[in-house]
C-alpha cells in the first residue's frame, strides 16, 4: 500500500504481497482462512489515521478489514478447526485472529451476512434506531446513504417497527433498491435537480427521526425538514472522510425545533451484539430483513472493489469472496 495521493484511495494505491503463513500464539490466537472480506466507508479515513485515534497502516503493512473466516488451527478451548468466526483479519487469504476478538457465528443461510446486516453495519443501524432514537410506530424516519448497509438496514428496522420511511440515495438504481427491495415508503435521488422539493413532499410535516450517514451538506437539508422534538442520530460523515474543512452544522434549526442530537459510535454497543442477532436473525431468515451484497471474487479484486466503494458505486454491502469455495 502507498499513501493515497488523491482525494480518494484508488486501486493503484494497493498491491498484493506474499508472506509466510504465521503460527498462532498458543491459547491466544487462531489461524484462520478468510472466506469473505468486508469493505466499509470508515476504512478510507483509517488509512489516513483519522478514525477514532487509530494509527494509519504504514506502506507495506497489512490493511484493516473485517472478515468471515474458517478456523484452520487452534489450541484455544473455545474454538476448533472448522468453526466459522468473524473479526478483523485484514486483506489476506489467511491470518491470525485473537481469540478474545473472534465472534463465533450464528448459523444462517448466508454466512457473509455477518459482515453486513448481521455484522457491524447492522449493529450500527440497530443501535441508532432502537437504542438512541427509540423509533416507534407513527414516527417519520429519514436516512441518507439509504442504499448502503447501514442506511438500508436502519430504514428496514424502522419500517418493521411501524415508522414511515424516507430514504435519500444517489441515482435511480439505488433509489429503486431502497424503495422496491428494502421496502421504504419513498426514496429521493439527491442527483435530481429538484430533490430538496421531492424530499420535503415525501416527508410531509417533516421527519421525527433523522439518521445521518453523509455529512454537513445533506444534514443541512435534513435539518430544514424536521418536526419539533425530532431525534437526530449522527452516525457517519463519509463526505468528510477524505480531507477538506471540518463539517459546519447549522445550529438554528436544532434550537428552533428543540431537536435531540444523538452521537453514535458503534463500538459502544459491541457487548450487546447478541441482542441485535436475536432480533435480526429471524427477520433475515424469513425475508423480512433483506440482505443485498455487492460481491467481487478473489483477493486480487480487492483494490478495485474498495475503489468502487470509495466512489459510491457499490450496490449493497461491499465484499470480496476470498475463498472460491466460500458458502
Amino acid at each position: 500500500m502507498r499513501r493515497p495521493v488523491g482525494a480518494l484511495p484508488i486501486a493503484a494505491d494497493f498491491e498484493i504481497r506474499e508472506r509466510a503463513l504465521p503460527d498462532p500464539e498458543p491459547g491466544a490466537e487462531l489461524l484462520v482462512r478468510v472466506l469473505y472480506l468486508s469493505f466499509d466507508p470508515y476504512i478510507g479515513s483509517r488509512l489516513r489515521g483519522r478514525h477514532m485515534g487509530l494509527p494509519a497502516p504504514l506502506p507495506g503493512e497489512s490493511l484493516p478489514g473485517e472478515c468471515v473466516a474458517e478456523v484452520v488451527r487452534s489450541v484455544h478451548p473455545d474454538f476448533k478447526p472448522g468453526d466459522l468466526v468473524a473479526g478483523e483479519v485484514g486483506w489476506a487469504d489467511h491470518g491470525l485472529l485473537p481469540a478474545t476478538k473472534a465472534r463465533r457465528l450464528v448459523k444462517v443461510t448466508r454466512p457473509s451476512a455477518h459482515l453486513g446486516v448481521l455484522g457491524m453495519p447492522g449493529l450500527t443501524a440497530w443501535a441508532g434506531v432502537t437504542q438512541l432514537a427509540r423509533v416507534r410506530a407513527g414516527d417519520v424516519f429519514s436516512v441518507n446513504a439509504a442504499a448502503g448497509p447501514v442506511g438500508g438496514t436502519a430504514g428496514q428496522i424502522a419500517r418493521l417497527l411501524g415508522a414511515r420511511t424516507v430514504g435519500v440515495a444517489g441515482g435511480p438504481e439505488k433509489c429503486a433498491l431502497v424503495r422496491d427491495v428494502y421496502g421504504f415508503d419513498a426514496c429521493i435521488d439527491y442527483h435530481a435537480p429538484d430533490w430538496v422539493t421531492a424530499y420535503a413532499d415525501a416527508l410531509g410535516a417533516g421527519s421525527t427521526v433523522h439518521f445521518e450517514n453523509v455529512g454537513a451538506t445533506q444534514l443541512a437539508t435534513a435539518l430544514s425538514h424536521i418536526q419539533v422534538g425530532a431525534r437526530l442520530v449522527l452516525c457517519g460523515l463519509v463526505e468528510h472522510y477524505h480531507g477538506g474543512p471540518p463539517p459546519q452544522v447549522p445550529l438554528i434549526p436544532i434550537i428552533a425545533k428543540r431537536a435531540h442530537v444523538l452521537g453514535l459510535v458503534v463500538y459502544d454497543f459491541y457487548a450487546r451484539w447478541g441482542e441485535w442477532l436475536d432480533m435480526a436473525v429471524p427477520w433475515v431468515e424469513d425475508g423480512r430483513l433483506r440482505v443485498i451484497e455487492d460481491v467481487a471474487d478473489g483477493l486480487a479484486r480487492a483494490p478495485a472493489q474498495f475503489e468502487a466503494l470509495m466512489r459510491g458505486l457499490n450496490r449493497g454491502k461491499s465484499l470480496v469472496r476470498v475463498a472460491p469455495d466460500a458458502p
